[in-house]
């Protein structure tokens, strides 16, 4: 791959996880992004710990030789919170461009289990057309707003939401304007399928709609076992159903040669979120690097 058209970064997620704070509670917003820098990482996404003050998060940075590309956005419009949802998507929007990030990974979050102690197979929410309806006419209002400051809005499909599937990822890019794009999750789609096709599959259809890519890898004896037990989303990160390309049982080689085809330009990220007692956050850093190295080129 071409490393003037493909940028690599790193989510802090691996570090201190938001949606669950106590794991990764001792690592520091300094410990984190000098790690990266120092696993060969060139971008980040944003953290709960990172400064939302442009004038201090820029030079922290900036001295690490990293750059912001992306931030989380949580999106409510299937349950009608459109005008809260656009308020906060404006403040969102305005600081990362302030910090030079060109897209905006958004999760329609109404009726989410990823946080619930519920089992995060077989309980997910299913839109009905009005909400549907009113999350294409969100998105579309969206990508209008962020275009205005020469950005892109991504959907984040994600597990235990109302867009996780490969059906619902059609439908939800088949609703919306050619102005919306998809971020696209390798994990979170074999999560959903626990099938290596469908990966390449969601791929392949959507090529010309993605505009950031996450790296995570999954391990499939530890979505079996979340499976079998009901579990939650929660739960199965700490048990580990997540990690780091190379790390599980994903085949990325398709993966890396259908982008290098399509001429994908931006952001591959790798983000796999785990415990980080359990999985030193700079060890695997530099496992995911040298495996993109081996693999992808970069």
């Amino acid at each position: 791959m071409n490393s003037e058209r493909v940028k690599l970064a790193i989510a802090p997620i691996g570090w201190t996880n938001d949606d669950m704070p106590e794991l990764g509670a001792e690592n520091s917003f300094q410990q984190c992004i000098s790690e990266m820098a120092l696993a060969g990482f060139t971008g980040s996404e944003v953290g709960s710990k990172y400064p939302r003050d442009p004038a201090l998060l820029k030079p922290a940075l900036a001295v690490r030789g990293l750059e912001i590309c992306n931030a989380w956005f949580s999106t409510f419009f299937a349950e009608g919170k459109k005008e809260q949802t656009i308020r906060e998507f404006n403040e969102t929007l305005t600081f990362l461009h302030s910090m030079g990030a060109k897209v905006i990974g958004c999760s329609e979050q109404s009726g989410s289990i990823q946080g619930l102690a519920l089992p995060v197979y077989g309980q997910k929410v299913i839109f009905d057309d009005l909400q549907w309806q009113r999350v294409a006419e969100g998105y579309n209002l969206l990508a209008e707003l962020a275009a205005e400051k020469g950005m892109s809005v991504c959907l984040h499909h994600h597990m235990g939401t109302g867009i996780q599937t490969p059906a619902e990822i059609d439908h939800f890019l088949e609703l919306v304007n050619q102005n919306v794009y998809l971020l696209f999750d390798t994990g979170h789609v074999y999560a959903s399928e626990l099938n290596q096709q469908a990966v390449v599959n969601v791929l392949e259809k959507h090529l010309a709609r993605i505009r950031h890519v996450h790296l995570k890898d999954c391990r499939t004896e530890v979505l079996k076992q979340v499976i079998a037990n009901n579990s939650s989303f929660m739960d199965g990160v700490r048990k580990g159903m997540f990690t780091v390309p190379g790390d599980g049982d994903l085949d990325f080689a398709p993966i890396f040669a259908l982008l290098e085809k399509s001429d994908y330009h931006g952001w591959m990220v790798v983000e796999a979120e785990q415990d980080p007692a359990l999985a030193n956050p700079f060890e695997y850093a530099l496992k995911a690097r040298q495996f993109i190295r081996e693999n992808a080129g970069l």
